[in-house]
C-alpha cells in the first residue's frame, strides 16, 4: 500500500478536541493554527466519475445509512435534484473550482461522486478491535474502482487503533490500483467530545452547552463532518503528492488547513456563526439532499489563502 493519510485532530482553545481532519502519517493532537499556503505538487488528483464503495462494518441503523449515504448523493446531486442554498454541493464546488481547476483538470473532467455499492460485515469478520494494517485490507473488501474510492465505515462498538487518541478517521491509497480508501469511526459512545464536537460538550476546557445535531444522531453527524474532510483530502491528495502543506508524512490538506472553522466569527472553542432550524433547534451550514442539513468544515482557498466558508 502507498503511504497512508491521517485524520489530524485539533486542540480548541485549550481543548483536546478530535475533529477528524486528514492527513498523511500520523499526527499529534494540534493548537488551532493560522491558515498556511497549500501548494500543489504536481501529483495526480481524483478525477471525472470518482465511485465510492461503502463498507459499513459492524451494525448500522437504516436511518444512520440514509444519512451518510444522502450525504454523499449531495455532494454532486442530479441536474433534476435542486438543493437549497446554502448546500453541500456548493461546498463541494470548491474543490473543483479552486483545486482541480488549479491542477490544470479541464471542466468536462470535474468530479462527479457517485455511489458504485455498499457492503455489509455485521458480524465483524476481522473482530471488533482493529489496526491499521486491518483498515486497507477491509478496504479492499469493499471492492473500490481505479480512480474510485472505497469508504470503510466503523461502528459504535468497533475500537480502531488510534481511534480517539489521535484521529477520528483516516485516508490512504493504493497506487497499483488507482485506487484511494477512506475510514471513519462512529464516535458516539467513544469519544464524542473529541470526534463530534461541537454536538458534544469538549473533553477538557470551557465546558460551553454542545448545539443541536441536525439529523438528530451525534455519532453519525460526527461521521458526516470527519467525513467531508475525508473526501477533501483524498481527491485533492490521494497518493500524497497532489495539494498539501508541511511535511509529507503529516501535511496540512485541503480541510485540515482550517481546524475546528466551520462558519465566519469562529475562533477556538466556538464553531462560527452557524445557521439553526427554527423548528428543531439544529446547527449547520449546509443543505443537502431529501431536505436534510449538514455541518461540512471550512476548506482552504488557495487563490485568497484563507478559510472558504458557506456562511
Amino acid at each position: 500500500m502507498a503511504s497512508t493519510q491521517i485524520a489530524s485532530a485539533t486542540l480548541l482553545a485549550l481543548v483536546l478536541v478530535c475533529l477528524a481532519q486528514v492527513c498523511m502519517g500520523s499526527r499529534k493532537l494540534a493548537t488551532l493554527v493560522q491558515p498556511t499556503p497549500l501548494e500543489y505538487h504536481n501529483g495526480a488528483v481524483l478525477q471525472g466519475d470518482v465511485p465510492i464503495a461503502i463498507l459499513w462494518y459492524g451494525k448500522f441503523t437504516p436511518s444512520q445509512k440514509s444519512i451518510i449515504s444522502d450525504f454523499l448523493l449531495s455532494l454532486t446531486p442530479q441536474p433534476h435534484q435542486k438543493l437549497s442554498s446554502p448546500s453541500v454541493s456548493q461546498w463541494w464546488n470548491t474543490i473543483d473550482a479552486v483545486y482541480l481547476s488549479k491542477a490544470g483538470i479541464k471542466s468536462s473532467k470535474m468530479t462527479q461522486i457517485l455511489l458504485a455499492g455498499q457492503v455489509s460485515d455485521e458480524m465483524c469478520s476481522l473482530g471488533k478491535s482493529l489496526t491499521r494494517d486491518q483498515i486497507s485490507e477491509l478496504a479492499a473488501k469493499a471492492g473500490p474502482k481505479k480512480g474510485g474510492i472505497a469508504l470503510l465505515l466503523t461502528a459504535a462498538d468497533v475500537t480502531v487503533e488510534g481511534f480517539c487518541m489521535s484521529r477520528c478517521g483516516l485516508h490512504g491509497s493504493d497506487r497499483r490500483s488507482g485506487s484511494a480508501y477512506i475510514w471513519v469511526g462512529n464516535p458516539a459512545t467513544q469519544c464524542p467530545g473529541q470526534c463530534a464536537w461541537p454536538f458534544h460538550q469538549p473533553v477538557y476546557g470551557p465546558q460551553t452547552p454542545p448545539l443541536v445535531a441536525p439529523n438528530g444522531d451525534i455519532g453519525i453527524d460526527g461521521m458526516v463532518m470527519n467525513l467531508a474532510s475525508m473526501m477533501a483530502g483524498t481527491v485533492t491528495n490521494p497518493f500524497g503528492d497532489g495539494f498539501y502543506q508541511g511535511p509529507k508524512e503529516a501535511p496540512l490538506e485541503a480541510a485540515t488547513a482550517c481546524p475546528g472553522v466551520y462558519a465566519k466569527g469562529a475562533y477556538p472553542g466556538y464553531p462560527g456563526d452557524l445557521l439553526v432550524d427554527p423548528t428543531t433547534g439544529a446547527s449547520y451550514n449546509a443543505n443537502g439532499a431529501r431536505g436534510r442539513k449538514y455541518l461540512v468544515p471550512a476548506l482552504f482557498d488557495p487563490s485568497t489563502s484563507s478559510c472558504s466558508t458557506l456562511v
